[in-house]
Parts: structure tokens; sequence; C-alpha cells
């Protein structure tokens, strides 16, 4: 199945994902720690089945140096033994924040007390915000079907560069 359209080659998509990448930034350079940044993000693309997504972001955090092995264990992250308590804490975040549909309470409030014993005023609000965008950016995927597996790390922020 080929996309639907290139959002990249339209004029009006091109700005939109330029706007969107600066929204992108103000998390990346946030306090959150990047690897937990690309963990929340993988786990949330694989939870909204977005190719594109899990491409970019398993391809991203091995060209930053995490280990494949932790990321070949997120959708299964409560069996796994390689994430922190922290990290563990944000994964639930994105996994509630995600799928609102799924429970009327959307993010619990144990779940949101976890996350709040790891992460500072800043990494909460950078965490609530990454957890917004990927889930924004799932969706414009999956709606044009953007296909994963030919991304290149750099690739996205080249785009919209």
């Amino acid at each position: 199945m080929d996309a639907r359209i290139n959002l990249f080659d339209n004029a009006l998509g091109a700005k939109f994902a330029q706007r969107f990448a600066n929204a992108g930034q103000v998390v990346q350079q946030s306090p959150l720690p990047r690897s937990t940044q690309e963990l929340v993000s993988l786990r949330a693309s694989q939870i909204n089945g977005c190719g594109w997504c899990i491409d970019m972001h398993t391809k991203e955090a091995v060209a930053a140096g995490e280990d494949p092995v932790r990321l070949n264990l997120v959708a299964a992250w409560r069996e796994a033994t390689v994430f922190t308590e922290a990290e563990r804490a944000a994964l639930a975040l994105a996994e509630e924040g995600t799928r609102l549909a799924d429970a009327h309470h959307g993010v619990s409030d144990e779940t949101w007390a976890r996350a709040r014993e790891h992460y500072d005023d800043d990494q909460i609000a950078a965490l609530v915000a990454l957890v917004a965008l990927i889930n924004a950016a799932n969706r414009l995927a999956v709606i044009v079907h953007q296909r994963g597996g030919s991304y290149e790390p750099g690739m996205f922020a080249a785009a919209t560069s």
C-alpha cells in the first residue's frame, strides 16, 4: 500500500511539519532523559500501530546509543528486567495516555503518582507533551499510510529544517 500523500512534499503539510518539529524540539531539549523520550515514543507508536514512527524511533534510539535489547523489550516492558523504575513509570503513563478511549479514567492517579516520584515539574511537563505529540504523529502517519522501513536516522530533522 502506497502512502496517500507525502505531507513533506505538500506546502501546507510541510509548514505544519515544521511547526510540529518545533514543538518536538521543546521536548527534546528538556531535562527528560533522551532514552526515556525514545522509549515512550516507541511504546505509544507500537500501541497505535504506526510503522513509520516505530521505524523512526527505533533507529533514532540506536543511533543515540540505546541498547537494542531494551528496544526489543519495550512492548513487554512489564515482563522485562532492563528498565528502571523511572522508565517504567514513564511507560505506564505513556500507555494510559495513549489508550484514553480504552479506559474511563484516562491516566490513573496511581500512574500519575508513580511518575511524579521520578520526574520533576519540567520533566513531567515534557513527558505529558511528548505523549500528546507522539500520539498526534502516529495519527498523521497512519491516516496517510506512511509506511515504516525506509527511515534513516536524522531524516525527520532534515525534512523539517
